[in-house]
Order: C-alpha cells, then sequence, then structure tokens
C-alpha cells in the first residue's frame, strides 16, 4: 500500500521550533529545531509505552511536555515507507502517535518522510565508533534528527518557491 507523507513548507505554521519524532515499538527518538527552523538537533530517546489499545502513557506525556518545553508550532512524525513509498507495519504505530498528540495538542502534526534515516543514523554513529548495540537509544535520536532535518530543508525550499 503506497503511503504519502506531507510536503514540507504546505499549510506552515511560520517561525518556531519544530519536534521531530522516530516511532519504533520500544523507542521513540526525540529531535528538536533551533528557534529559526534551519538545524535539527538530538534532544532525548523516550520509551514507548502506548500501544494501540492502551491509554496514552508516560510516552505521549514527555512528548507532549517537550512540545510545552521547546514551545513548538509543528510536531513531524517519521513516517516509514520503503524505497517504493510503500508503508511498512511500523506506519500504524507512528500515525497512532501522531493522532495521539493531534488529540490533546494544538500543534500542526505532520507526517515526514523517513526513508533511510535510520540507515543514515547507524552509519554516522558506527563511523564515530559508537557501536549499534551501544548505541541503540543515540541512533533513535539521530533518526529523528535527520527526519526533521529532511523536513527543515525541504520546508525551507518550499518557502523560498513562494516568495520568488
Amino acid at each position: 500500500m503506497k503511503v504519502h507523507p506531507d510536503t514540507p513548507g504546505v499549510d506552515d505554521p511560520g517561525e518556531g521550533r519544530r519536534i521531530g519524532l522516530d516511532v519504533g515499538t520500544v523507542r521513540i527518538g526525540v529531535a528538536a529545531s533551533d528557534r529559526e527552523a534551519r538545524l535539527a538537533m538530538p534532544v532525548e530517546t523516550v520509551d514507548r509505552v502506548t500501544g494501540f489499545k492502551d491509554r496514552d502513557g508516560a510516552d505521549i506525556e514527555r512528548i507532549l511536555a517537550l512540545i510545552g518545553e521547546y514551545d513548538a508550532v509543528e510536531v513531524v512524525v517519521g513516517l516509514p515507507r520503503d524505497l517504493k513509498g510503500n508503508g511498512s507495519a511500523s506506519v500504524k504505530h507512528a500515525k497512532e502517535i501522531a493522532f495521539r498528540i493531534r488529540r490533546r495538542s494544538d500543534v500542526a502534526v505532520r507526517m515526514g518522510d523517513e526513508r533511510l534515516t535510520t540507515v543514515a543514523a547507524t552509519h554516522a554513529l558506527r563511523s564515530s565508533g559508537v557501536s549499534e548495540k551501544a548505541g541503540r537509544r543515540l541512533i533513535d535520536q539521530a533518526a529523528a534528527v535527520e527526519i526533521l532535518q529532511s523536513w527543515l530543508d525541504g520546508r525551507l525550499t518550499k518557502l523560498k518557491e513562494t516568495q520568488q
């Protein structure tokens, strides 16, 4: 089944920080942008608690707290797809977390393209001497940075196009 991410810059909420999420079945990597929405930085890794039929757990509460702490105007949740654009089994997890954030917050929630972000994050950490096993929590954060940075770059491109 083809799944399509949102397009950066469309219905843009304007100036302000963004939060990026790499949703896994065990952990959620979190990244945040600077106030100018140009650079993504790692924040933390949140242990995944909330499933499909569970009540919102500590993971959702922590993400909502981070949205408030960073005064975020937009949250970008990674949409897991393969290279052909088909959704993986993890799409349900990402959409569930996005739904729960939307339900409890006024912040804009978008689905961003996540293709190859975990692979890129793993290679970057491995090349810096961090093993995959030792760095799983860091890999989740690094993947969130990749998701968010890709979104920020796409957003800037879109905004420049509309100004011309």
